[in-house]
């Protein structure tokens, strides 16, 4: 009897849930479909993309869905700054403000996962890059020294690269020996 009321409850979850996809769906369509009729500026798109990958993610409490809509989110995010308010901005300043965006919807990842992981805890995992991003674009707004330290590491960590790989071949070889 258990069995049977599990396979219940996991095709009325489907059910609930499709209609959240349908949905979705649907308003991508009639945003498509609109476009060819009215000038719709793309972009406004990716926050559309990301606010239903969002809310289909929360509203079903799947982390895998709120990852694409944090990243769409960031995206979008960084795309309308650069093209709207930090327009006047310089190429490196506007590359900063589009990774901080980025590094934005990196984080918005974590957040987001405090409700729909369902022990409750965070994944922290997207910090991780997001990180790295915003730590990229905070030294692009600075410009300066911060920039020819980004330079430097441009020739270094490919350098880092090689030099792990080696660590790692040469050290399984001596546990293999």
């Amino acid at each position: 009897m258990t069995t049977e009321t599990n396979l219940q409850n996991k095709e009325t979850n489907r059910a609930g849930r499709g209609w959240v996809g349908g949905l979705i769906l649907i308003l991508i369509g009639g945003l498509a479909l609109l476009a060819q009729f009215v000038d719709i500026s793309w972009l406004y798109i990716l926050p559309v993309l990301s606010a239903c990958f969002l809310v289909w993610g929360i509203l079903s409490r799947q982390t895998g869905l709120i990852i694409p809509g944090g990243i769409l989110g960031g995206i979008g995010l960084g795309a309308f700054l650069v093209e709207g308010p930090f327009a006047n901005l310089g190429d490196p300043a506007t590359g900063g403000v589009f990774m901080l965006s980025f590094a934005w919807g990196w984080a918005l990842i974590t957040l987001v996962s405090f409700y729909t992981n369902r022990n409750g805890r965070p994944s922290l995992w997207p910090l991780i890059p997001g990180g790295i991003m915003a730590a990229i674009g905070a030294i692009l707004l600075a410009g300066g020294k911060a920039l020819t330290m980004l330079n430097w590491l441009n020739f270094g960590w490919p350098v880092v690269l090689i030099a792990v790989g080696l660590y790692i071949i040469f050290r399984r070889k001596e546990l293999i020996d």
